[in-house]
Formats: C-alpha cells, structure tokens, sequence
C-alpha cells in the first residue's frame, strides 16, 4: 500500500538495461509488492510494466488499435497496455504461443528503442512461465511473493513453476518458508522481504473522516477482507468485547465464509467497517488505531505468506498482535503473537496499556520496518540484477 511514486531523475541510472515485467493484474490504484518494487527499479533500468492480455471474446468487443497505449507514468517506468488485436487465446496453440510472443516482442522493442542493451525479463507468476521461449532477454528473474496454489493443504510445486525454478537464471522469494520449498530446484535464489514505504506510513498524518465519530479503543485491520483470516476469532472477541471498537478498513473478497461472518459482524455496534480505499489513502488508518490486527489461520496456505501491512503497521509505531505465522514469529520482539480467543483478549489488554506505548516501544517498532524500508529492498534487487549481468557500473547502486 501506499500507492505515491517514488522520487526519480528524468532518466534511470543504468539506462541502458530494459526490464519486462510480467505481471497477473493490469496496472492501477491498488498497491502491491510488484507496485513497489518496480517502480522504484525504474531508478536504475527502464521498466515496462505488461498488462495482461485481453480474453480473446472481449477484445472482440474493442476497438481495433494499431499500435499498444505505453504511456510513461513515472520517469523511466512505462505501462504497456493490452492490444485488441493481439489477446489472450487458448486453442490453437499456435496462435496462443503467436500472440503471447508477438505482446512480448513489443515490449522489448519499447526498450530497445529508448537506447536498452540489455533486457532482463522479470515474471511474477508462474502462468508466464512460457515467457522464457518467446522473448530474447539477457537476464530472466522469477519474483515468489506466494504459493500461487492457494491452497490450505500443501500441494507439489505446478508444472509451470517448476519450470521457472529450473530455467529461470534468478528467483527471489520473500519468505524462509518459501525459499526453503523452492530452493530445491534452483542455485540462484534470492531472500529479499515484503517492505514498506516507511515516510507515508510513518510520518503523522490527521485522522481520517471515516474514523471521527468511533470511540477509542481502536482495534483495527487494514487489507483485504478474505477466507485466510481467522473469522471465528474475530466473531468471538467483538462479541466478548463490546467496550472496544473493532475497524476494517479494505475490500472484502467474495466467499462465501467471508460473505457470512461480515453480515453476522455488521450487526454489532462495536464493529465499523470502513470500505475499500485507494492504496495511496491507507496510510493514516495504522496511526490512528489504538492496536493494528493480523489474524491469520493458521494451515499450510498462510505458512508461506508476507502479510504487507506488518512492516506498514510497525512504521506507525502502534502495538501490533497476530496469529503465530512461521513468518510473524520472526518479529516476535516488536509484535505479540495469540492462537487462542483468551490470548487474544490478554493480548489486548495489555497492549492497551501505558508500558506497551512508551516512546521507546514505539521506536522498536518504526526502527524495524525502516530497515524493510521499499527503496533499500529495490536497491537490493538491482544490485543483484547487476551482478548477474556482469555490469561494470554496478558500484554506482551504492
């Protein structure tokens, strides 16, 4: 979250080294790890973000274009977007594999002509996996931020990712739990965390209209409302505590066991649902909570996962309290971790209190999620980038 671009000379650093980006979402307002990374990469290669392409039934629907919008939303970044002419086909196969090539072709002949020598072709989802036999590149990363199975079972790693894991020259994985799963297939594996961007989260900012009229205790979450969240803990402690008042500020998901104890919890008085927001508008929620919220389930699918609003909650300096993830163990000293219903309501009760808000806790806190500040993440990436491409200039990333 936190969707403001970074800062950036009229021209990338290193800007003759291109970066296709593949990426599941088409580029907008809602922020993701992608968002962050590759915006900021744009500070030392030219980066084109690729929207993914159109079903071939809508794009029948569209006006014929001859060429792809590539506008420029940030010095050195560019979003290519999807041409009606060239969408997503499943059958043939040929003409599957012909458009998906021609789209990639495009894109690197946009680096090519803004001066790029090198490309690096960089794919966040296994799905691209093809990707390596349609495109020439210099350098190719596959970028894990989760176990694409979604599953709450542990599944064996798919066709299509393994053969990423194999082929690809780099990966970078943002959890132990994944690297320890990936690892196996490939030398070259990257560790590089979920971050934050710590000035937005972290300077004061005035509270937010949506929150005037609830009454402290806040006991809030920021993020997408799913089916990975512990809602029989959630029901439990808004029922068991109506002296405090429970926030959601985010979208929620379209499940069916969402769907249900979201009507059962939009009954209480103690519980305020906010709504979905644009990325860039979450920021000032986390500082105006009395206790930032992550409760997870805890099975083989959340094992894995990088909650991104940890390091976004730490950068307010609030007490924060979540399930016992394999991940969130590991801030164990600036967060408290419950399983139980009655944890979770001592937990509370003793983040409510002074000693849990003095100024040095709150600087325990800010000082982590500055270290996982986004900037030095993406200087990270680039180093290693640079590195694999034999770059003499790569002294010049600091």
């Amino acid at each position: 979250m936190g969707s403001v671009l970074p800062g950036n000379s009229l021209r990338p650093l290193l800007a003759d080294v291109g970066v296709i980006a593949l990426v599941a979402d088409n580029w907008g307002t809602e922020w993701m790890s992608r968002h962050q990374i590759l915006t900021r990469l744009a500070r030392y290669f030219r980066v084109v973000w690729v929207n993914p392409s159109q079903d071939w039934h809508d794009a029948l629907n569209q006006p014929i274009h001859l060429h792809a919008e590539t506008p420029e939303v940030a010095p050195g970044f560019h979003v290519y977007g999807s041409e009606p002419w060239l969408p997503k086909f499943y059958r043939p196969r040929y003409l599957a594999d012909l458009t998906f090539r021609k789209r990639l072709e495009h894109a690197r002949n946009l680096l090519s002509s803004l001066g790029c020598k090198k490309i690096i072709l960089y794919i966040w989802h296994p799905q691209f996996a093809d990707s390596l036999d349609a495109v020439q590149f210099d350098l190719s990363c596959y970028h894990i931020v989760d176990e694409y199975t979604f599953s709450d079972v542990d599944l064996p790693i798919t066709d299509e990712e393994q053969k990423l894991l194999e082929q690809a020259d780099q990966v970078v994985v943002h959890t132990k739990a994944l690297f320890e799963k990936k690892r196996v297939s490939h030398r070259f594996v990257a560790l590089v965390p979920n971050g934050v961007a710590y000035s937005a989260f972290s300077t004061p900012a005035p509270e937010p209209e949506a929150l005037a009229g609830i009454p402290h205790p806040r006991i809030g979450y920021v993020g997408y409302l799913k089916k990975t969240l512990d809602w029989d803990i959630l029901l439990q402690l808004t029922e068991r505590h109506p002296e405090y008042s429970f926030v959601f500020v985010g979208a929620q998901k379209q499940e069916g066991e969402v769907l249900r104890a979201l009507q059962q919890l939009s009954h209480r008085t103690n519980v305020h649902l906010v709504g979905p927001l644009p990325s860039s508008d979450m920021a000032p929620y986390p500082q105006h909570f009395d206790i930032c919220i992550m409760p997870y389930k805890l099975n083989d699918y959340t094992k894995y996962i990088y909650p991104l609003k940890l390091h976004e909650y730490l950068a307010s300096g609030r007490p924060v309290i979540a399930s016992p993830t394999p991940l969130l163990k590991e801030f164990e000293e600036v967060i408290s971790l419950c399983r139980s219903v009655d944890q979770w309501s001592a937990a509370i009760s003793k983040a409510l209190q002074p000693a849990a808000n003095t100024a040095e806790a709150r600087e325990a806190r800010q000082e982590v999620a500055r270290k996982h500040d986004w900037d030095l993440l993406a200087r990270r990436i680039a180093r290693i980038f640079c590195e694999r491409l034999n770059l003499s200039y790569k002294p010049l990333l600091g």
